[in-house]
């Protein structure tokens, strides 16, 4: 069992800190003693100008948690037998049979090889397929992203493959961890195993059992005044620095249908839909008595996929003893001040702040969601994290 209530009452004094020291607009958080809420707490406020409260129908740009959406509905599939992890993705879009790819510590864009090997699905999901994203300002291959608007929200997902099969991959696939586009690439994929657009199958396969209501790619205008505004930080390189301003949106706009359904980071929803979706995964599997995933595949995503020698590397964030499953990073060793029962923790999050958990050995698994970029890798929410595994401690003894 977890902490008692006084515990927690610290633990939401910290939230209520840095609302209050202008670090972060708001802080939603909810915590889960196996896979019973026992913790549920909600400060700040989704739009600061009008000073409107969040709360559990406030809706949130996910952004990468979508990821996680997108891994568990190819996962669906592959246990309906739609595609083996090893398939390689060329033999369901031609197309990605034909990439170059940069020379290693190539400078310029022309200087490549063939490839060695063919992607594969698994490597899809692990992030070693070779791909880059975009969003990258010290590769030669991600101003090409830009230039030619590969997660422009006007491409569909056959748009986004045909722009991204034009670009070279960064490294041979199945050598290195590279945090890619590789998810949208999966999303298309699923939209040809399924016979379903990637928006019609994640509601009929994953919101609708689950009662996911208020998840979607875009919001109706009755839904406008639930949207949290998205913030800036003051400083992108310290997270410490107080103040706060309307940032400009990165997706473009969210009240008309657009063409593109990203599968790494297109979805809006709130964190009463997302704890339903969590709650199935502590649950390996099951959400009040309806299964969307057998718990034996949910372990092969808990499973490290990377080859060997190789760890989770992202040049803005230290991410120590960390590797990938199947659309989860996996702890290997405790971070300081963790627990024995943080080996295995698996988890990701968004770059807006949408922050997300599970520690199997502790049976705990936490949510913790803002709207501030950069937003992931925040020290704050890490200190967040350590109070639980400091709570966790104390009753062990």
């Amino acid at each position: 069992m977890l902490a008692n209530s006084r515990e927690f009452e610290s633990l939401h004094s910290s939230l209520d800190r840095w609302v209050q020291q202008d670090l972060i607009p708001s802080a939603a958080s909810v915590v889960f003693d196996g896979s019973t809420v026992v913790d549920e707490y909600f400060t700040g406020h989704q739009d600061r100008e009008t000073e409107k409260p969040i709360g559990g129908d406030s809706i949130y740009r996910l952004f990468s948690n979508t990821k996680l959406i997108t891994s568990v509905a190819a996962m669906i599939l592959h246990e309906g037998g739609a595609f083996k992890l090893d398939d390689e993705a060329a033999q369901y879009i031609p197309k990605l049979a034909d990439f170059c790819v940069l020379k290693e510590d190539a400078t310029d864009v022309h200087d490549t090889e063939q490839l060695e090997s063919q992607i594969t699905v698994r490597q899809l999901m692990s992030h070693t397929a070779g791909f880059s994203y975009g969003i990258f300002m010290d590769t030669p291959i991600d101003p090409l992203f830009r230039a030619k608007r590969v997660l422009h929200p006007g491409n569909d997902l056959e748009g986004l493959v045909d722009a991204l099969a034009t670009i070279p991959l960064l490294y041979q696939p199945g050598h290195k961890f590279h945090y890619s586009i590789a998810t949208d690439v999966l999303g298309r994929l699923i939209e040809i195993w399924s016979g379903q657009s990637f928006g019609e199958f994640l509601a009929s396969r994953i919101f609708k059992p689950l009662g996911m209501t208020n998840t979607s790619f875009y919001l109706s205008e009755h839904q406008r005044d639930r949207l949290c505004v998205l913030y800036d930080g003051a400083d992108p390189e310290n997270p410490y620095r107080p103040g706060l301003s309307i940032a400009a949106e990165l997706a473009g706009d969210y009240f008309r249908p657009r063409a593109l359904e990203s599968g790494g980071g297109g979805l809006l929803g709130t964190l009463s839909d997302y704890q339903k979706f969590w709650q199935m995964l502590i649950d390996d599997g099951t959400y009040k008595g309806v299964r969307l995933l057998q718990s034996e595949t949910l372990a092969l995503m808990r499973t490290n996929q990377l080859p060997p020698g190789n760890v989770v590397e992202f040049r803005q964030w230290e991410m120590p003893n960390t590797v990938f499953g199947l659309g989860f990073a996996l702890k290997q060793k405790p971070a300081v001040r963790e627990p024995p029962e943080a080996i295995d923790e698996y988890y990701w999050g968004g770059i807006a702040g949408t922050y997300s958990w599970i520690a199997p050995r502790a049976n705990v698994g936490v949510l913790l969601f803002t709207q501030r970029l950069p937003g992931y890798w925040l020290p704050f929410f890490h200190e967040h994290k350590q109070a639980i595994y400091g709570m966790i401690r104390t009753r062990a003894r």
